[in-house]
């Protein structure tokens, strides 16, 4: 609906209307399946339910129509999604937890960090980088021997390339994982 109105004294409340928008914010926070109570019983049960990543919802998969493939466990989910963290029942593989050291990007993509490696000698820069970025990537395990200076001292490295487990010469190596706990959410990582 237009209206006329002299352009001294407007309020924003004059221009827009924010019925709209408060319905929809009402809407999701009220009746969406992606909106629930936050579990507030402990700090740990806090923070896994915010980090908590869902394939179900508006826009996702159903319970029924959701295969092995969806449920399992992928090479690209290393540092982003925890393999452990998962509810039994219908719901295992489709709900799941960050990884400890996993963000999301501008896109919305999962990133994971890592080390800088340059000729076998391990850099204090860390780059966040998703599955599709680190696919080219030689990557070494964060538990990889190192001397004094930072430098890979093993013959052969354990390394992941190209989504696969396999071993390298240190001088091949261009990332090193910022952690052993990378790999698994804060909840699985406190586990001794």
């Amino acid at each position: 609906r237009l209206s006329m109105a002299e352009s001294e004294g407007l309020m924003p409340q004059d221009l827009i209307n924010a019925k709209p928008v408060a319905a929809a914010v009402k809407e999701f926070f009220g009746s969406s399946q992606l909106s629930q109570f936050m579990d507030q019983n402990n700090p740990l049960s806090e923070i896994t339910h915010k980090r908590r990543v869902s394939a179900l919802g508006p826009g996702g998969l159903t319970r029924e129509r959701a295969g092995f493939e969806v449920r399992d466990v992928h090479p690209t989910h290393y540092g982003r999604v925890c393999p452990i963290e998962t509810p039994e029942g219908p719901n295992i593989g489709l709900i799941n937890s960050l990884a400890a050291y996993a963000r999301t990007n501008q896109y919305g993509f999962l990133e994971s960090p890592y080390r800088v490696v340059k000729d076998a000698l391990v850099t204090d820069e860390i780059v966040f980088l998703s599955a599709i970025e680190e696919a080219d990537h030689v990557i070494a395990q964060a538990s990889a021997t190192m001397n004094d200076k930072k430098v890979l001292i093993d013959e052969l490295v354990a390394v992941r390339h190209l989504n696969e487990f396999t071993v390298k010469a240190p001088e091949d190596v261009t990332l090193m994982d910022v952690s052993p706990k990378q790999v698994v959410s804060v909840a699985a990582s406190l586990i001794p």
